[in-house]
């Protein structure tokens, strides 16, 4: 019976689903980079460490038992009941923050946030319109879907960690490459963006371990890297690891996932992205020496322990990581789990007494200095 619902389920999805919004998989000489990269096996990218997608005991028996707890649960809580007060975002608010050199950041929701940096955008994870390929599920809660592209100013630098819906919204990528300087994706997350009109010049795609750097003035000084303060002041993408899977279609693990380190002149930003725990955080913490992390709170069950970061687990990542400032994403916009909507608002604040850690807790919508 599950089964044959499940079959159902997926003919009606594809019926609903417009299927240039699932890009295009790497193939060619873009293929080929992927395959030399040293996190990539047979069948597609994997992590540093085992990492199993479902963990009930069996797969097949933990993939049917997680559709129908998603379909025949209970859906008390998971939804705000009133919409959630936001602010409108002031695109001359923005623009003055840019021209002052002020640093902020705005969050729209669940893992999408404007970074202002020393007179510089940085936009991550753009989800603005629809979170799946189909408009009518994943819809946003009430409140926090007024955010559009007209309303941010030119964005210098656009970062997508990976390549699920809820983080590489379609509709917004295909208004924001209009409108932004420098892509930077993981390894083959291009593929999705030139299918939909990015010129490839303006996309940087980067393995784990490699970084793109650019100067105050536009200037990319590769022939820097690797000097010491005689350098021009530049803005560097750090490539590092996360913990997590890829896919916008049956085919998974094609195109890399990750998160970012992103050195300026006046801060260093640890862009997290999704994904569970494991030893690279601490990895990170000990080469980088870290203002801001935004890190992963929300959409964890113990069924896919390995892929999200468990509410036990986030003083963890917080210790691990030795941030002097942290804020949490991933909530607040979506219900793509179980848990209650607003648990992690209750999560971040425990994990942050017990690691003793600061926490700053953003409002949707408005500006928040980073000091």
């Amino acid at each position: 019976m599950l089964i044959a619902l499940g079959i159902i389920l997926t003919i009606i999805a594809l019926f609903f689903t417009d299927y240039v919004s699932m890009g295009r998989v790497p193939h060619g000489k873009r293929l080929e980079r992927c395959q030399a990269s040293p996190n990539y096996n047979k069948t597609g990218f994997t992590n540093l460490e085992p990492t199993i997608l479902i963990t009930d005991n069996a797969k097949r028996k933990g993939i049917k038992s997680v559709l129908w707890s998603f379909i025949f649960s209970s859906k008390n809580g998971l939804k705000p009941k009133t919409p959630l007060e936001s602010y409108p975002v002031n695109r001359e608010e923005i623009e003055k923050a840019v021209r002052q050199g002020q640093d902020k950041v705005i969050w729209f929701g669940h893992s999408s946030y404007l970074l202002i940096i020393g007179g510089k955008t940085i936009l991550v994870d753009p989800v603005f319109y629809h979170g799946s390929p189909i408009s009518f599920i994943n819809r946003p809660f009430k409140g926090t879907s007024y955010f559009r592209i007209h309303d941010l100013p030119f964005i210098d630098f656009l970062v997508y960690t990976h390549d699920h819906y809820d983080h590489l919204d379609y509709k917004a990528a295909k208004k924001l490459k209009h409108k932004s300087g420098m892509t930077i994706v993981p390894l083959g997350v291009g593929s999705h963006l030139e299918y939909w009109g990015f010129k490839p010049e303006k996309v940087v795609e980067l393995d784990w371990g490699e970084s793109y750097s650019q100067a105050l003035d536009g200037h990319i000084p590769h022939h820097m890297e690797g000097t010491d303060t005689l350098e021009v002041e530049r803005f560097t993408f750090n490539c590092t690891p996360a913990r997590h899977f890829s896919g916008r279609s049956f085919k998974m693990n094609r195109t890399l996932w990750a998160s970012f380190v992103l050195q300026t002149p006046s801060k260093c930003i640890y862009i997290g992205g999704d994904g569970g725990y494991g030893k690279h955080f601490k990895e990170i913490g000990q080469k980088y020496s870290i203002d801001w992390a935004f890190i992963e709170n929300g959409q964890y069950n113990k069924r896919w322990a390995y892929i999200h970061t468990l509410p036990d687990q986030l003083h963890c990542v917080m210790e691990d990581l030795g941030a002097r400032h942290y804020v949490t994403v991933h909530h607040s916009k979506f219900s793509l789990s179980q848990h209650k909507w607003d648990e992690p608002l209750g999560n971040e604040l425990k994990a942050a007494e017990q690691s003793g850690k600061s926490l700053t807790v953003l409002q949707i919508g408005n500006p928040t200095d980073l000091k």
